[in-house]
Parts: C-alpha cells; structure tokens; sequence
C-alpha cells in the first residue's frame, strides 16, 4: 500500500489514471498526445504506476497495451472510506470522484504466482485443474478457432460463437466468454430480470497473457469487449479477483481457496 500512496502523490501519475479511465488500453504513444508531457516522462510515470499495481499491461501485436487496475484503489476505499468519514479522506477524493463519472468497460488483473508457465497453463486449460478453483470444466482441442463447451454445476452451454481466439501455449491464451443460457442462470441462482439484462449485452472474450518473472509468472488477465453500463462487467469484475486468487493458492499450496 505504502507504493501505491506514492504512485498516487504526483499529480501527472493521477492524471495518466485519470486518462486510462476515461478509455482504457492505450498506447505510449496515444497516452502521450493527450497529455502535455514529454514521451519519456510519460513512460516513468507509468513504470511507477505498474510497479505499484495500479496500471496492467498486455501486447496486441507489437502495440503493448495500458490498463487501469482498480483493485489497489479499492482496497484503500475498502481500509479507510467504510472505517472513517468520507471528508478525512480528501486526499483520494478527486481520484474516487473520477473513478465513478466514467465506468470501465473492460476488466484488467495482474498478479503473480509461484509456478512455471507449463504449470500456469495447464491450470488455465486442463478440467481437472479448472474444476478445482473455478468450478468449470472445457471441452475443447485449444486450437485457434476451436469451438468450446463450458460446464458449470451441470449445467452445459455451447454455441458457435463460444470459440478460442487464440492459443499460444506457455504464453498466451484468449477465447470468447459464454452464452448465459437459462440452465446456466438456473445452475448459478441468477434472477429472470439479471438473466434478461445478461442476455441482451453483447460476447465479451477474455485473454490470458503469461510472462515469466524469476522464479515466478506474471499473469495479466483482459476481459474486454463489455457495453457501457454492463451487468456482465460488475458480476465479472467481483468475480475474477476471488477466482485468481484461489488459482494462485491452488498452485502454490496444492489447495484452492474454499
């Protein structure tokens, strides 16, 4: 937490979240002509923001792509917000105010596990691994433009549109998101009304990148492609950190999250 105050203490590096929040992904380059700063002040002040947790990043070709990683911000809300009155907090006031005038439409996530990137990989694809920390098994040959059958609580949804996207093995996995489906929303205890909303956004897709890091991989996780306002986005958004991290303690302690 002690980096993340630090990142946050400058005002350029506030303003570069402030930017990522208003359109997330960007370039370098397409960060530094909004902004009135020089290139490489551009690129310290992201290295710092990265450092602290606050920016992700993954590559789309050649262009390495910027995120704006809530999770840190909201673990300062969740410490010090619900414990002390709002106007103590004037120091995050402006950045929380900015937070909630412009709405994600994507989720990004990094975090770091103690394993190989072989390990991290066949826990993404391999059903006995899946079942354990998600609850969910595939059925697929993991081959770029292979259909894909998820199951979860018994319930099984295909569709043609269900596809990997791309399979890059010990580096990069990408695929599209499930049709929710009534059996689904059954099996999981969603409400008509959600199911309705749900079924009227459009396919969002996921995309797992793997980076080694010493004795560690970096894993960056992108689930994009979500409307404005998506009810998809917030249940999506509550979920993947639980799931990510029951994915970790699986690897590194051979027991998922309860």
């Amino acid at each position: 937490m002690d980096e993340v105050f630090k990142a946050l203490a400058d005002p350029s590096r506030r303003q570069l979240l402030d930017v990522l929040n208003e359109r997330n992904g960007q370039t370098l380059r397409e960060l530094c002509a909004g902004l009135d700063m020089a290139r490489q002040s551009v690129s310290k002040h992201l290295a710092v923001l990265e450092a602290a947790g606050l920016v992700t990043t993954t590559w789309r070709g050649r262009e390495k792509l910027h995120y704006l990683d809530a999770a840190p911000i909201n673990a300062i809300a969740e410490r010090w917000m619900t414990r002390y009155d709002r106007r103590r907090a004037g120091a995050l006031a402006d950045l929380k105010r900015a937070l909630e005038s412009a709405p994600m439409n994507d989720f990004a996530y990094t975090t770091y596990i103690n394993t190989t990137p072989e390990k991290l990989w066949q826990a993404l694809t391999d059903p006995a691994f899946t079942r354990q920390y998600w609850g969910v098994s595939f059925e697929t040959d993991w081959k770029t433009g292979s259909p894909m059958t998820w199951t979860e609580r018994d319930a099984t949804t295909s569709d043609p549109e269900q596809i990997v996207l791309e399979a890059d093995p010990y580096r990069r996995l990408s695929y599209t998101w499930h049709t929710f489906t009534a059996e689904w929303a059954k099996a999981n205890d969603i409400d008509e009304e959600t199911l309705a909303k749900l079924q009227g956004e459009s396919r969002t897709k996921v995309t797992f990148t793997l980076e080694p890091h010493g004795d560690s991989v970096k894993l960056t996780v992108l689930h994009d492609g979500f409307d404005p306002g998506s009810t998809a986005l917030t249940m999506c958004s509550q979920g993947w950190p639980a799931l990510l991290s029951s994915l970790k303690t699986l690897l590194e302690t051979g027991v998922p999250l309860p």
